[in-house]
């Protein structure tokens, strides 16, 4: 495809996703915390998934780089005040405050623009960090909340079940990206080959998460993911 309409294909699925869950979280029909974690779950692997379109062409990355660089951007101008998006607000913050989203949110664009320019299609590290966040970092709060279980001695916020959960939910979300593309030939390596790459970068991720520090999971998670990668892969 055109890389110039794969860009508008994929910046149009991306904020369609994101205006749904948007429109959901506005009208009441899930919680404003359940659609924060559904858009940091789902935006990545719909993103991920939309670099099969692009054309291997050194411009590719770039542009595809761009789509996450002007939703961060629009995160940007909603946080400060410059933009008013009261449902934005409402399904991307814990408290209904704008400046909510320059810490995670804005944080998990950066990611998402810095990872793809550095890895792109050439390696699966890009990928399972940016799943690892996604998958991992996502499901941890969901599962936290709902299953009771020990919280941790070192960080008194979170749970055994949340930490398994950033392990199993990165693991999963990261091999069925790698599965894809592997089969659809972006990746020679049988898929078999990078299951115990991913067991070691979830097992770090998940401690890595495990830590008592707030607002930075999308950064320190990824970053970690992505040094494991470097090592694994």
């Amino acid at each position: 495809m055109n890389p110039y309409l794969a860009t508008l294909l994929t910046l149009t699925i991306a904020i369609s996703f994101l205006r749904l869950m948007d429109f959901f979280a506005h009208r009441g029909w899930i919680e404003s915390k359940l659609s924060r974690k559904f858009i940091h779950i789902g935006t990545g692997p719909i993103f991920v998934l939309c670099w099969l379109m692009f054309p291997d062409a050194a411009i590719s990355r770039y542009l595809a780089a761009l789509v996450p660089l002007l939703i961060t951007v629009q995160f940007f101008l909603v946080g400060t005040g410059i933009m008013k998006d009261d449902a934005a607000v409402q399904a991307m913050t814990r408290t209904g405050n704008p400046r909510e989203i320059l810490r995670g949110p804005l944080f998990y664009g950066i990611v998402f623009v810095v990872l793809t320019v550095v890895y792109w299609k050439d390696s699966p590290i890009g990928i399972t960090a940016l799943m690892m966040m996604c998958g991992g970092d996502g499901i941890a709060d969901i599962v936290g909340r709902r299953i009771r279980s020990p919280k941790l001695f070192w960080s008194r916020e979170k749970s055994v079940a949340g930490s398994l959960s950033v392990f199993g939910g990165g693991a999963l979300l990261s091999a069925l990206i790698l599965f894809i593309y592997v089969n659809v030939g972006v990746f020679e390596s049988p898929f078999s080959n990078y299951l115990l790459p991913i067991v070691w970068i979830a097992l770090g991720a998940m401690l890595v998460e495990s830590l008592p520090f707030k607002d930075v999971d999308n950064i320190t998670l990824t970053v970690i993911s992505a040094l494991i990668g470097q090592w694994v892969f």
